[in-house]
């Protein structure tokens, strides 16, 4: 069986890939948004200041349905409650794949910014597509039929059209490397995902972030993830995101993301931002990291959804533990507080180059897709440093 590290060894010369697409619509449970600040998670604290530089500063984040988060916080009790409300009273970027028809999506997408905006037209509300097919692994074996060309535009258009003028933050196709191993030619692919970019970047506050993957993956190679964002149409959009299936720490993203706008830069394309996922890396660690440690031992059984798998490394139980996956750095524009723990030198191309620290992964869920796992997500916030 092809696993997804020997295919990425083998056709991407990458680290290795992450989420698998969604199977199933998520549950759409409602709850009041509340005002979540985005700067540290002290009490009170107060926004980063909004500037012309910073889309995504100086307004409320706002949260809302497609969170199971959601779903478990609502149905839980005391002391379980109260660790679920550090993960599910979070800001989140909602994902959005073909498991939402083009019929049904401009319902969805209205009502989740409806609810997520909370009557503040300035709220700021995030999103996470997942559009592309074919992708992951099946990209490399074939390219879209042109029935699937014509679906992928007509989505987006549904998109763009249920966006309209709201604040919007768009992360686009998570697992950015699979870009490149198109039969042929990466253009293929190309073609659909800058598409996407393209039509939402068309919209007055719509920031989109073309995901290349992480500091990892490309292995520590700013120029292939500039190509990536080069194929996924960043000249259109406002720029890149990182680390949205991985665990690598926030201080390598912000020092990786920072060469590869700088690349960017040179080849015409200055001023492009970043943004880092930051919901699984609390303990970061590179995915070779995790190879060396358990691929031995791996148990990782995709029919019963348990065990252990890159896709599903374990959870920190220990104060001392590494290679273990826990909550890392709020959602903030605040990305050069000393509370983060970042040297001086990250801290200041964070600064420069980094719009905010976002939660758009799913480590609460089985290999960053179905189902969702409670035990998981309690063990995730009973761990985190944050």
């Amino acid at each position: 069986m092809l696993t997804r590290a020997s295919l990425a060894g083998a056709l991407l010369a990458l680290a290795v890939p992450a989420v698998a697409h969604a199977l199933a619509a998520p549950a759409t449970t409602f709850l009041p948004t509340e005002s979540l600040s985005t700067g540290s998670p002290s009490a009170g604290a107060s926004y980063a200041s909004r500037t012309a530089d910073n889309p995504l500063a100086g307004r409320t984040w706002g949260r809302a349905d497609l969170d199971p988060t959601l779903d478990a916080y609502r149905a839980a009790s005391g002391a379980d409650q109260a660790l679920l409300a550090g993960v599910a009273m979070q800001p989140k970027a909602a994902w959005l794949g073909s498991w939402w028809s083009t019929e049904k999506l401009q319902k969805v997408v209205g009502r989740y910014i409806a609810t997520a905006q909370a009557g503040d037209p300035e709220a700021l509300v995030q999103l996470a597509t997942f559009r592309m097919e074919p992708w992951e692994q099946e990209a490399c074996r074939r390219v879209s039929t042109p029935a699937e060309q014509a679906a992928y535009k007509g989505w987006f258009d549904a998109l763009a059209a249920a966006i309209g003028s709201a604040h919007v933050a768009v992360v686009q196709q998570p697992d950015g490397p699979f870009v490149l191993c198109a039969p042929g030619s990466p253009r293929h692919h190309a073609r659909l995902i800058s598409y996407g970019t393209r039509v939402l970047s068309a919209l007055p506050n719509t920031s989109v972030y073309v995901e290349v993957g992480a500091a990892d993956w490309p292995n520590d190679d700013p120029a292939k993830a500039a190509r990536i964002a080069r194929l996924g149409g960043v000249r259109h959009a406002r720029g890149i995101a990182l680390n949205g299936t991985h665990y690598d720490t926030t201080e390598r993203q912000v020092r990786f993301g920072a060469r590869v706008v700088r690349l960017l830069a040179e080849r015409g394309m200055p001023g492009k931002a970043v943004v880092v996922n930051t919901t699984q890396n609390g303990r970061g660690f590179r995915a070779g990291d995790f190879h060396r440690k358990y691929d031995r031992i791996d148990t990782c059984d995709l029919p019963r959804a348990t065990g252990t798998c890159y896709d599903h490394a374990p959870v920190c139980t220990r104060p001392a533990q590494r290679v273990c996956v826990t909550l890392g750095i709020p959602p903030t524009t605040d990305v050069a507080d000393p509370a983060w723990g970042l040297s001086a030198r990250a801290n200041a191309l964070a600064r420069e180059h980094v719009d905010g620290y976002l939660w758009f992964g799913r480590p609460w869920l089985f290999m960053q897709n179905q189902p969702f796992q409670l035990d998981r997500t309690l063990a995730l916030a009973r761990s985190t440093p944050y």
